[in-house]
């Protein structure tokens, strides 16, 4: 067994294992792959946007979204939103996780966004290290408003 990471974007055959890698983000709330797949249905109509899977050995362990945003400013050029960052818990600390966001603002990039931006809920100084660690700045206030309550306090 080797720690050699392949990086590629998931395809809808990804998705019982992508499924089982969120609830190392979000243990409380799994998604069946039913759901998953009319999720998948509609994602695959949002352009150039994706979802990037890091592989070790063909097993699944970290992953990120990539949504490219069109838009009518700055000069016509896209910009990028990544969420659902997520490394499955045995493969934490070993750079994974980094690599695959990495990956996700070279494709941003390269599809002609100007910015790409993430949000956190965490306070926890390894989880906005490990953001900040990546070239990520801490440059904007943030709002958002819910229709149900946040998981995090």
């Amino acid at each position: 067994m080797t720690d050699e990471l392949t990086i590629r974007r998931a395809t809808r055959e990804d998705l019982p294992e992508l499924v089982q890698l969120y609830r190392h983000l979000v243990p409380d709330e799994p998604v069946s792959t039913g759901h998953a797949e009319e999720i998948w249905e509609r994602f695959s109509h949002y352009g150039p946007s994706g979802i990037l899977l890091g592989l070790v050995d063909g097993r699944q362990v970290a992953t990120c979204t990539l949504v490219v945003v069109p838009n009518f400013v700055r000069g016509g050029a896209n910009y990028a939103l990544i969420e659902n960052v997520v490394t499955h818990a045995d493969f934490r600390g070993r750079g994974h996780g980094k690599a695959v966001l990495l990956t996700a603002v070279e494709e941003a990039w390269s599809l002609g966004c100007y910015k790409v931006m993430l949000l956190t809920s965490s306070k926890e100084p390894a989880t906005l290290g490990f953001y900040r660690n990546a070239g990520f700045q801490t440059t904007k206030t943030g709002f958002e408003m819910r229709r149900i309550p946040s998981r995090v306090g």
